[in-house]
């Protein structure tokens, strides 16, 4: 067995760094073919049994303990299915040469990041942007939940270094965290997590159900899950920027409401010092003039640095791997 021989992280190191290369490539499998449409799919199967109905208060313990319950049910049901999964397709390719068991790594493992798609995302609202303010208005809405009708030019932008900032955790940095730590059934739990947390997590009215309560148990898992990666994500962007005051990053990551998404964002807002906010909810870097057109390409390569930091250290890993271990 490949574990027992001591190839674990040999192949571990070397799939991920692949897994980048195909990401960078081809970006993105068919909807048909990608796990995370499918756990979309179940979270809003599931989702319609799990949210409260409208007569639940949106403070009443009382009357939401039940949605409380089965959200904590249909989460712990939906992840360890999924981390089953993959704990199974792990085990059958450690089985094999690492020839082969290294690129279906970095194929399975692929699906459970989206690096390029992000940044794709991000630069066509910044395009959209510079036709009209209701192009830029409407590209973003496809990345944020917020209502975008009413922003300005200056906080559509801000929004979308949001969004990459917070996203560079959310679908790079911690995935590939997880995936060190525990393997493929790692990354696909953290992506399970952050799923049902986007889908589930943000208390309000949908589909004409409240969920105050039905969500909580996925946002507190998600908060759980990316405490550790949403402070190496802050990290990384400093390194790439050269530097960054920890003092400062701790001050301004405590603005938010979410324990770990203001680490990213005060990381970027401060690497590019401009300001970033969500109105009526907080500002990071207050004092900071609001992003123009030229700090998106900014914060795209800062980030693009911050990916490489990491493949880098990656690269270095392997390198010793492969002086420690005969292969």
């Amino acid at each position: 067995m490949l574990i027992a021989a001591g190839f674990w992280w040999l192949c571990a190191t070397a799939a991920a760094l692949l897994a980048l290369v195909i990401d960078r490539c081809w970006g993105e499998p068919p909807a048909h073919l990608h796990p995370v449409v499918a756990i979309g799919n179940f979270l809003g199967w599931s989702g319609r049994w799990v949210g409260a109905d409208k007569a639940v208060e949106a403070g009443d313990w009382r009357q939401g303990r039940g949605a409380f319950a089965r959200g904590a049910l249909a989460w712990a049901l939906g992840a360890a299915l999924v981390t089953a999964l993959y704990a199974g397709l792990q085990a059958l390719l450690l089985a094999l040469s690492p020839w082969l068991a290294i690129p279906l790594l970095a194929l399975l493992l692929k699906p459970l990041f989206a690096w390029r798609m992000l940044q794709t995302e991000v630069q066509a609202v910044e395009a959209a942007l510079q036709q009209s303010l209701a192009a830029g208005r409407e590209r973003l809405s496809w990345l944020v939940s917020r209502d975008v009708t009413q922003l300005s030019a200056a906080e559509v932008r801000e929004s979308a270094l949001e969004t990459l900032a917070e996203n560079l955790n959310d679908s790079v940095i911690a995935p590939l965290f997880w995936f060190a730590l525990l393997g493929l059934p790692g990354a696909a739990l953290y992506r399970f997590a952050n799923t049902a947390d986007a889908m589930w997590g943000y208390p309000g009215w949908r589909n004409e159900r409240h969920w105050q309560w039905g969500g909580k148990w996925a946002a507190r898992a998600d908060d759980l899950l990316s405490w550790i990666p949403a402070r190496i994500t802050a990290a990384l962007i400093a390194l790439a920027a050269g530097g960054l005051s920890p003092a400062r990053l701790r001050r301004e990551s405590r603005r938010t409401p979410s324990p770990n998404g203001g680490w990213p964002m005060a990381a970027l807002a401060l690497a590019l010092d401009v300001r970033l906010g969500k109105p009526g909810s907080y500002v990071l870097h207050a004092a900071a003039p609001a992003p123009e057109a030229r700090h998106t390409l900014q914060a795209l390569r800062l980030t693009r640095r911050a990916v490489y930091l990491l493949a880098g250290l990656a690269l270095l890993v392997l390198l010793q791997k492969l002086k420690a271990i005969d292969v």
